[in-house]
């Protein structure tokens, strides 16, 4: 379910080794989906195919290792298709870094589901990804880089293919 997938996943990073306030936080987790049983995912029939996806990323979010977390989520017209939360490998140096990353990550999911609904004979011309912060957007859209952007490694450059 969409609305738990970031505390199952927080939760889910402690299975080697959990202490009493993460067996709590996981029975925080049960006890709301025990209350939240009448909620689901709606798919009318007749919704467009417009396809968008949403991302956001937290800078620093992990307390142990400061590494980001990003949320990617795909509609399909009005319909949630997709969707995942995810800790990055990478650190990143500033909150424009960690947008960028997550971007990027959300444009490999963009073209994954553009061709898997092209395996349907449903052709989609171009997929926005809605992201929050200005500098990341500037970043994916201007091929000159600035000093201060060097350090960001060549892969996650992927998005500034694809834009």
């Amino acid at each position: 379910r969409p609305d738990i997938i970031f505390s199952v996943c927080l939760c889910a990073r402690f299975q080697k080794d959990p202490k009493i306030s993460h067996l709590e936080a996981v029975k925080r987790i049960f006890r709301y989906i025990k209350g939240t049983t009448h909620l689901g995912l709606w798919y009318p029939i007749g919704t467009g195919i417009e396809t968008i996806v949403y991302v956001d990323s937290d800078h620093a979010g992990d307390y142990v290792d400061r590494k980001i977390t990003s949320g990617i989520f795909t509609f399909v017209g009005c319909c949630l298709t997709s969707w995942f939360s995810k800790k990055q490998t990478t650190l990143a140096i500033s909150n424009t870094e960690a947008e960028y990353i997550s971007v990027g990550k959300a444009c490999q999911q963009a073209l994954w589901m553009k061709q898997a609904l092209n395996d349907y004979d449903v052709r989609l011309d171009d997929v926005p990804i809605m992201c929050d912060n200005k500098g990341a957007i500037g970043l994916s859209k201007n091929p000159m880089q600035h000093s201060r952007t060097k350090h960001i490694e060549i892969r996650h450059h992927f998005l500034r293919d694809n834009v």
